[in-house]
């Protein structure tokens, strides 16, 4: 992994981008996209996870996050290994899931080619931590983000995407809560490393 992609900064602003093996379409489905605002939630509620922008796509998740216990990449560790626990079980216990064998048979295949996987693998292991310093990197990655259904063709609008911070950014937090942005944009205003609340 290069160098500019590692969590050197522990109290960092950070973009993080991952995906499903073999960027598999698993978010396609309301409880498997649930399942992941559910535990952004608790990540926000319990683990000090401040998120401030964020989109899942059918087969990757985008966030703009910091870790208040300056652990960014034990708190990535863990809400990865978390939902892919839940996921592979909600997909094992839905009866309408017609793609259950086919999921499964390409976890199993990604599993098997690493070694740190037991059985199945959900994600992807990289996550490409790109460390935020100044308000116009914050809002190309904002901006990213919210343009990625559009950019793939779902919608035409940004605040159309129901799973995406771009609601918030319109007073729209009906699906998942987010920090702040004027909090957001002071991180980067108090200089270099990231200032703690």
């Amino acid at each position: 992994m290069s160098r500019n992609y590692k969590f050197h900064n522990k109290s960092g602003l950070y973009f993080v981008s991952f995906a499903t093996v073999y960027w598999l379409d698993v978010f396609v489905r309301e409880r498997y996209l649930s399942i992941l605002a559910n535990s952004i939630d608790y990540c926000r509620e319990h683990k000090g996870m401040e998120v401030y922008a964020y989109c899942f796509m059918p087969s990757q998740v985008h966030l703009i996050f910091r870790s208040e216990n300056e652990d960014p990449s034990g708190l990535l560790r863990d809400f990865k290994g978390y939902t892919s626990k839940k996921l592979i079980k909600s997909i094992a216990e839905n009866l309408q899931e017609s793609r259950k064998e086919w999921l499964f048979w390409m976890m199993d295949k990604a599993g098997k080619k690493n070694v740190t996987v037991t059985h199945r693998q959900f994600w992807q292991q990289h996550n490409k931590p790109i460390e935020l310093w100044t308000d116009t990197v914050i809002q190309q990655k904002i901006e990213y983000i919210h343009n990625n259904p559009v950019q793939s063709g779902f919608v035409t609008d940004p605040i159309d995407w129901k799973y995406s911070s771009a609601r918030n950014y319109q007073d729209d937090h009906t699906v998942l809560e987010i920090d702040s942005d004027s909090y957001l944009f002071g991180l980067a205003k108090a200089g270099t490393p990231l200032a703690r609340r």
